[in-house]
C-alpha cells in the first residue's frame, strides 16, 4: 500500500506512461504433470514496501516447493503506476499477477483486463472480511482478492492527556468531544490537529453515517453531496474541526500533519498508525509519548466508520498461467502467509480470526476493529477523476467550514463532480 499521506491507496491521476516489462519466460503455456509447473516461472508485481523480506523469502520457498516452478517478484513504484497497469493488461505478455489498489480494482476490471476469480473465492474466501472483499467484486463476479489494508485511528500524545487530567482512551464521539474539550481548558495544547481538508477521514464519516457520495440517475452516476447524510457527516467533521488551529484551507499534508504533532503541543491528529514515523523521525523524545486508540463512533459497540485503503491481488486475463497463478494465491492468501504479512508489516489481513497477528503492533491493533464497518470511495470507474487535483469534495469541505451549510456547499460544486463523473473512465 502506498505510504505517501495523500494518496493513502486513493485512486490518484495517471501521471506517466510506461511501457510495461511482463514476465516472458519462453513459456508458451501451462503444462502440468508429475513435476507440477517445473521450468515455468510467475511474475508478480508487487508495490514498493508491500513485501516485507521474511514473508517474500518463506513464500517464495513454500511455492517452489509445491509447484516446481520459479516465483519472481518484480517491485513497482506507486508514481505512474495506474497507467502502467493499464498498459499491460493490453499487451500480450502481462505480469501474471499484480497487486492493485482497492479504490482502483474496478476500474481494471471494467477494461476486461482481470480474470475471475470466482471459483477461487469459493474455495478459499468464504470468510473474507465482507468489508474488505467488496472493492474485489465488480458487477457480480470477483476480479480480484483481498490481501491486506490500514485506517486511521487517532494518535494521540500521552503526555498532553494526562497534563489534562484524562486517564482513559474515549469509547464515544460524546466522551472523545469531552476529552478534547478538557484538553482545551486544562492545559495550552492545541486538543486536535485536523485541517479542513482531510478528506479521507470526511470519507469515513459518510461511510459512519450510512451516506454514498453517488447515486444512479438512470444509466449514469451523479452527485449525492447534497444527501442530508452526507451533511451530517460534515457537521461532525466540523465538530472536530473546531478544535484545530490548522487551516480550513489545507490538507494533512500541507503541512504533514505529523511534523505538527512531533512539536508536542497538540493533543491527538488522525491519521495512519505508520505516521507516527513521521513525527519520531522529526523528534525522536515524542515516541515515548505516543499512543493509539480507534477512532470512536456514536455508540461503544460500534467504532466510527473508516476508509478502508489497501491492496488486492489480480491475475492478469491475459496471462498465459492462469492455474498456476491461483496456486500462488492459495498459498499467498493462506492464513500462515496472510497472519505473516499481518505481523511482519502491521497491516489488517482479509480476515478477521487473523487479526490476532496484530498484537505487536499497537497502531495495528487500534485500527483493527474497525476494519469490519468500514468502506471505501464509491467502487465504480468513473469516480477515478473526481479524486483529481483539485478536488471538489475538499472545497465543499472548507465552505462548510468557513460558514456555509451543507447544502449550499454541495450546490457550488456539484456540477463539477457530474461533469468528472460523466468522464470516459
Amino acid at each position: 500500500m502506498k505510504r505517501k499521506l495523500i494518496a493513502a491507496v486513493g485512486v490518484a491521476g495517471m501521471l506517466m506512461s510506461v511501457a510495461a516489462c511482463g514476465g516472458d519466460d519462453g513459456d508458451s503455456g501451462e503444462k502440468t504433470g508429475a513435476d507440477g509447473f517445473k521450468g515455468q516461472t510467475l511474475t508478480v508485481w508487487a508495490m514498493d514496501g508491500s513485501t516485507p523480506p521474511g514473508w517474500t523469502k518463506d513464500l517464495t520457498a513454500a511455492f517452489e516447493k509445491k509447484t516446481k516452478a520459479k516465483l519472481k517478484f518484480e517491485t513497482q513504484q506507486w508514481n505512474g503506476i495506474q497507467q502502467k497497469i493499464t498498459t499491460s493488461l493490453s499487451e500480450d505478455n502481462p505480469p501474471d499477477v499484480l497487486e492493485v489498489g482497492n479504490t482502483q480494482t474496478p476500474a481494471y476490471a471494467a477494461t476486461g483486463g482481470l480474470a475471475d476469480l470466482s471459483d477461487l473465492k469459493s474455495e478459499i474466501g468464504t470468510d473474507w472480511t465482507e468489508a474488505l472483499n467488496e472493492s474485489s467484486v465488480f458487477d457480480g463476479k470477483q476480479y480480484a482478492a483481498p490481501w491486506y489494508f490500514a485506517n486511521r485511528v487517532v494518535v494521540y500524545n500521552k503526555k498532553v492527556w494526562a497534563d489534562a487530567g484524562i486517564k482513559d482512551t474515549p469509547k464515544t464521539r460524546a466522551e472523545f468531544f469531552d476529552a478534547l474539550e478538557t484538553i482545551d481548558k486544562k492545559t495550552d495544547a492545541e486538543p486536535l490537529y485536523l485541517p479542513g481538508q482531510n478528506w479521507y477521514f470526511f470519507d469515513g464519516l459518510t461511510i459512519g453515517q450510512g451516506a454514498d457520495l453517488v447515486k444512479k440517475d438512470g444509466d449514469k452516476y451523479v452527485s449525492n453531496l447534497a444527501d442530508p447524510k452526507v451533511g451530517k457527516a460534515m457537521e461532525i467533521y466540523k465538530e472536530y474541526q473546531a478544535f484545530s488551529k490548522a487551516p480550513k484551507d489545507k490538507d494533512e499534508a500541507t503541512p504533514q500533519q505529523a511534523e505538527v504533532f512531533a512539536k508536542g503541543n497538540v493533543g491527538a491528529f488522525i491519521g495512519m498508525g505508520w505516521e507516527a514515523g513521521t513525527a519520531i523521525a522529526a523528534n525522536k523524545k515524542i515516541e515515548k509519548d505516543i499512543g493509539y486508540f480507534t477512532i470512536p463512533g456514536e455508540t461503544a459497540d460500534k467504532p466510527e466508520g473508516v476508509f478502508l485503503g489497501g491492496s488486492n491481488f489480480a491475475v492478469a486475463a491475459g496471462s498465459k498461467k492462469q492455474e498456476l497463478a491461483k496456486e500462488f494465491l492459495k498459498i499467498a492468501l493462506s492464513d500462515k502467509f496472510e497472519g505473516a504479512l499481518a505481523k511482519e508489516n502491521g497491516v489488517i489481513p482479509n480476515k478477521e480470526s487473523l487479526q490476532t497477528n496484530l498484537s505487536a503492533n499497537p497502531a495495528a491493533v487500534a485500527a483493527a476493529p474497525a476494519a469490519a464497518g468500514g468502506g471505501t470511495t464509491p467502487l465504480i470507474p468513473e469516480w477515478a477523476a473526481v479524486e483529481n487535483d483539485p478536488n471538489p469534495i475538499k472545497s465543499y469541505m472548507t465552505a462548510v467550514l468557513k460558514g456555509k451549510s451543507p447544502a449550499e456547499a454541495a450546490k457550488q460544486v456539484e456540477a463539477e463532480i457530474n461533469k468528472r463523473l460523466a468522464q470516459s473512465s
